[in-house]
C-alpha cells in the first residue's frame, strides 16, 4: 500500500480545538476503510474514530464521542479528524490508518489497519 501524512497537530488549551488532516497516496482511497488512533507516553496505541468507504457509517470511542467527527473526501484523497473540546487526557501522538483490506466496514482495532502514518503530536494543557 501507499503513503498517510499527517498535519495538524499542535498545542492547545483545554477547551480548544484542532483539525487534524490525513493525506493517503499509492492506493484506490476510496475502496478504503479509514481510522484515527492516538498514543500516549507510556500507553498502548488506542482506537479514536472510523469511517467507512463512502462515509456512510462512523464510529467512535466512548472518550471522544460528542467531541470528535471523523469525515473524509475521497476526490481529495483526505481524511480528517475535527476534535473540539479538549481535554488533558486527549494528549497524544495521533495516527491516521488505513484498513489493510478493501470493501470492508469501518473497522475499531489496530490490528485491523495495515497502513499507518507517522503521527501528529497534540498537546492539551490544562
Amino acid at each position: 500500500q501507499g503513503q498517510l501524512v499527517e498535519s495538524g497537530g499542535g498545542s492547545v488549551q483545554a477547551g480548544g480545538s484542532l483539525r487534524l488532516s490525513c493525506l493517503v497516496s499509492g492506493w484506490t482511497f476510496s475502496s478504503y476503510g479509514m481510522g484515527w488512533f492516538r498514543q500516549a507516553p507510556g500507553k498502548e496505541r488506542e482506537f479514536v474514530a472510523a469511517i467507512g468507504r463512502s462515509a456512510d457509517s462512523t464510529f467512535y470511542s466512548d472518550s471522544v464521542k460528542g467531541r470528535f467527527t471523523i469525515s473524509r473526501d475521497n476526490a481529495k484523497n483526505m481524511v480528517y479528524l475535527q476534535m473540539n473540546s479538549l481535554k488533558p487526557e486527549d494528549t497524544a501522538v495521533y495516527y491516521c490508518a488505513a484498513d489493510s483490506f478493501p470493501f470492508r466496514n469501518a473497522r475499531a482495532s489496530v490490528a485491523d489497519f495495515g497502513s499507518w502514518g507517522q503521527g501528529t503530536q497534540v498537546t492539551v494543557s490544562s
